[in-house]
């Protein structure tokens, strides 16, 4: 089997670990884009003494972790990976690629001290060090899109531990956008199927046309979102999810996102 045969099936989660990384569609798919290039020239590269995924992991973070993009280029792409680059650095990358690792892609310690070329007990002292960090993220309003009740209550209170407030629940796209106009929100989180048919991905693409805000999706069905074809979300969780997952996420969305930064700076 060829090594694109080999790596096809773990590239849309690949892709979705780079923009979370990142920040940015743009910036993760060109990390991703080095990759491939990379491997196209050298597949004798892609490491054959560990499974084909924890492979094209460690592949990737060995691009992530070593090339450094000019900032003068007028490259749209180019400019989003040095700018998420910097904001990335300030607050310790390897600790943050080791609890992006395990807590929102599942590596095992053990993988993920494989990815990362440390020891397992470095991959735990990495994920002490990422708690200690993320706990300090901004603190913000957040509004849930979702028509099951009981998943809706597990979110608000993974929300409310973050030390964030929950705005409303809101069931259907109408009910998102009218919740939006009531309250502007610092943070989404939204299923993509809603009780009524309609769905939080168009909900998502007007509120984001009117108002800049972070939104995590949250869905049992990933591949029809994870589509290649732009607009692509940010930020993505499978269901059923993980306590653990989602307040990663949250983190990460609220870390990209300055207007949250702005926020926390003014209180």
């Amino acid at each position: 089997m060829s090594i694109a045969q080999t790596i096809r099936v773990h590239l849309p989660y690949l892709r979705r670990f780079a923009r979370t990384l990142t920040g940015a569609q743009q910036a993760g798919d060109a990390y991703v884009a080095m990759l491939l290039e990379s491997l196209v020239s050298t597949p004798s590269d892609f490491p054959t003494n560990m499974p084909p995924r924890t492979a094209l992991y460690h592949l990737f973070l060995k691009v992530w972790n070593s090339v450094r993009l000019e900032s003068n280029s007028s490259d749209e792409a180019t400019n989003a990976l040095v700018a998420a680059q910097r904001k990335i650095n300030s607050i310790s990358s390897l600790p943050r690629q080791a609890f992006l690792l395990v807590a929102v892609e599942g590596f095992t310690s053990a993988e993920t001290a494989a990815i990362l070329e440390v020891s397992e007990p470095d991959v735990e002292k990495l994920l002490e060090v990422a708690g200690q960090e993320i706990a300090h993220q901004v603190a913000t309003d957040v509004l849930i899109i979702e028509d099951e009740l009981l998943i809706a209550m597990d979110l608000e209170t993974i929300v409310t531990s973050l030390g964030h407030s929950v705005q409303e629940v809101a069931t259907t796209k109408n009910e998102a956008l009218a919740a939006v106009k009531r309250h502007k929100p610092g943070l989404i989180l939204a299923d993509v199927k809603l009780a009524d048919g309609s769905s939080g991905l168009e909900a998502a693409k007007e509120i984001v046309a009117e108002d800049e805000v972070p939104i995590i999706f949250i869905t049992a069905y990933p591949e029809k979102v994870l589509t290649g074809e732009r607009p692509e979300p940010t930020f993505l969780i499978s269901k059923p999810f993980q306590r653990d997952t989602v307040m990663a996420i949250i983190s990460q969305a609220l870390f990209f996102d300055t207007k949250a930064h702005a926020r926390n700076a003014a209180a």
